[in-house]
């Protein structure tokens, strides 16, 4: 092979490399979650949905998520979802838990299990869109959220309050954020767009109303359930 044809074959190789790595960039967005005083907020969920979407996008068949009972609490305490996918609620506490929801997005209940159940077991698939509140008919401080959404771009804040979504493919997204203790009509995060390698920097603020959070467990002793 001569030299001239060696250089066209690098020089085709190095192109496809090129057209390879540019159509696999993807963009980012980072939202900052704030209350109007400017502190972040924590456990909120940023969500991006594409701009034309017009129905819910289901998760890959067979996707888990893992929400704990740990210390007579649930955690985290603020879990997103992708629609369709089924949630593990391992008990790691000495003692028995039934965890249950009658929220409209999926009502259910786990009849009381200790930390001796298959992990497998004590499950439920989230199908419907929206916030579901968690309990515990044993322990009443007990509180969390499943957020379930219709699109695989979402992210939960740090404390911090920044939310991290990466991959995204160029586009418009239109950004709302839930958490679950903001006022009603808040977390419209306006419509962004991200290009190819792009990195989207976006604030919304919300107003807070009273806290919903899980309270920390009594001091009875609750071996016997």
């Amino acid at each position: 092979m001569g030299q001239g044809t060696g250089h066209m074959l690098c020089g085709m190789l190095a192109a496809g490399l090129l057209t390879f790595a540019g159509g696999a960039r993807a963009g980012t967005l980072s939202t900052r979650v704030t209350t109007a005083e400017g502190t972040p907020v924590a456990e909120a969920v940023v969500i991006a949905t594409p701009v034309g979407q017009t129905a819910p996008v289901q998760v890959k068949p067979g996707t888990k998520a893992v929400m704990v009972q740990e210390h007579k609490q649930f955690v985290p305490f603020v879990l997103p979802v992708q629609i369709g996918t089924t949630v593990a609620f391992p008990n790691r506490d000495p003692f028995r838990h039934q965890v249950y929801s009658f929220s409209p997005a999926k009502t259910f209940e786990l009849k009381l299990y200790g930390n001796d159940a298959a992990p497998t077991v004590n499950t439920a698939t989230f199908d419907k869109e929206g916030p579901v509140a968690l309990g515990c008919n044993i322990h009443d401080n007990m509180l969390a959220y499943i957020y379930v959404v219709g699109t695989p771009h979402f992210s939960a804040t740090g404390g911090d309050g920044e939310g991290t979504i990466a991959q995204l493919p160029a586009g418009s997204y239109a950004v709302r954020v839930w958490h679950p203790n903001q006022k009603a009509g808040q977390g419209d995060g306006g419509t962004v767009k991200i290009g190819a390698a792009d990195t989207v920097q976006t604030t919304v603020k919300i107003e807070l109303k009273r806290s919903r959070t899980q309270r920390k467990p009594g001091a009875v002793d609750e071996t016997e359930y």
